[in-house]
């Protein structure tokens, strides 16, 4: 209870500009594609590098994440997983509470579950949002999130990449998000379409047996 208090709490300063907040014209479509397991595999990648110095994914496993991306369990172990957990284990960060506030001001927020608590244009065009300004304490501000007191941690790689890859790269981070925010969304969408057409061939007999009861009702 208490643990989940503390996550909540982080959460706080993201419910605020959310409840405060109107149109942002920087939010634009995220190009999330949950069937895409590159675009998947590399925003894993992508997390693993880039944010999870700061950010944990306590409700993921890296076993599921394997399962669900097509990633062995070698792979997994030796590119995305830079600690001492074990394969079962879920996706946590070994930055320490105390140390987190004092550098950032507060605790990062886990990002499980990120775009449920916004949504996935939103996470992408904050991502992409990033621009250099030299009253701020890491040089950066955010269009789509003023003054957020994070830093611009894909700096390096906008400056390796062009615009067009950078944002694609943000896409397939964000796309990962989507992913752990629900991982059996997939699967629930398989299962829908089996029971529409379960339900349209049901339809048939029931339709037939209606007419053969109504057929003397005059």
């Amino acid at each position: 209870m208490k643990k989940l208090a503390v996550i909540l709490f982080s959460c706080l300063p993201l419910v605020a500009f959310a409840a405060g907040g109107g149109h942002n014209e920087y939010v634009v479509k995220a190009p999330v594609n949950l069937q895409d397991k590159v675009s998947l595999q590399n925003g894993a990648k992508l997390f693993v590098n880039y944010c999870m110095g700061c950010h944990s994914l306590q409700y993921m496993r890296y076993s599921r994440l394997a399962e669900d991306l097509g990633i062995s369990e070698e792979l997994v172990m030796q590119n995305l997983n830079f600690t001492t957990d074990k394969f079962g284990d879920q996706m946590e960060n070994a930055m320490p509470e105390a140390a987190a506030k004092k550098w950032f001001g507060t605790a990062p927020p886990d990002l499980t579950m990120v775009t449920r608590l916004r949504d996935a244009d939103w996470v992408y065009s904050y991502l992409i949002n990033f621009y250099e300004d030299e009253s701020r304490p890491f040089g950066y501000n955010n269009h789509v999130f003023p003054n957020v007191g994070m830093p611009h941690v894909m700096a390096g790689v906008e400056a390796d990449l062009g615009e067009d890859e950078f944002k694609e790269a943000m896409g397939d981070l964000t796309n990962f998000l989507t992913y752990t925010a629900e991982p059996v969304r997939l699967e629930r969408e398989r299962l829908g379409v089996y029971v529409l057409v379960f339900l349209g061939i049901l339809l048939i007999p029931a339709y037939l047996l209606k007419k053969e009861y109504w057929k003397d009702v005059h």
